[in-house]
């Protein structure tokens, strides 16, 4: 029976996980390998339209992406599960971890606060920042965005390239398929 792998992608918004993702997904489709994605914009509008962005409530919408990930673990379907969801606080990430096991790896899209808002794509960052949105993560004091202190892979996304950073990503993934 395959050992489906999980790739946890935790950083702030607009660190670039789901753009890595969607990358690397292409890539590793081409190899013939089954991937589910869950990505924590998509499960907000479906399965936790009900939460708030409250620490509690984020704490809440980590711990079903968990499950999520779990019930496709036991289908043996797939190779590989990625989770790109922002994930900020480190005792979220723990349960996450205790959760799934070992079969799960913490992949860390760094870049500063500074750089995201530069970047801003969806105009969050200038909407939290003028007050039109709270509990804005990595802005609103109620909800800081705690770096991982041991992510299994840090992609410096703040300086390197989607392309450099998904070769990066795939290289990691080789290592654990050896």
């Amino acid at each position: 029976m395959k050992k489906t792998l999980v790739f946890w992608f935790t950083g702030l918004s607009g660190s670039g996980k789901s753009t890595i993702v969607r990358r690397v997904v292409a890539l590793l489709s081409k190899r013939g390998k089954k991937i589910r994605v869950y990505d924590g914009d998509i499960v907000r509008r479906k399965a936790s339209r009900h939460l708030s962005f409250s620490p509690r409530d984020i704490h809440e919408n980590n711990k079903i992406i968990a499950r999520l990930c779990l019930n496709d673990i036991k289908k043996h379907k797939y190779d590989y599960i990625f989770a790109a969801v922002i994930s900020p606080f480190l005792k979220s990430r723990n349960q996450v971890k205790r959760m799934i096991g070992n079969s799960l790896y913490l992949i860390y899209c760094k870049s500063s606060i500074n750089k995201v808002i530069s970047r801003d794509p969806k105009g969050l960052y200038k909407k939290a920042l003028s007050g039109e949105i709270s509990n804005f993560i990595g802005i609103d004091k109620r909800v800081p965005y705690q770096a991982p202190r041991m992510a299994d892979l840090v992609l410096d996304t703040g300086s390197k390239s989607v392309s450099v950073c998904a070769k990066r990503f795939i290289n990691f993934v080789n290592s654990k398929e050896q």
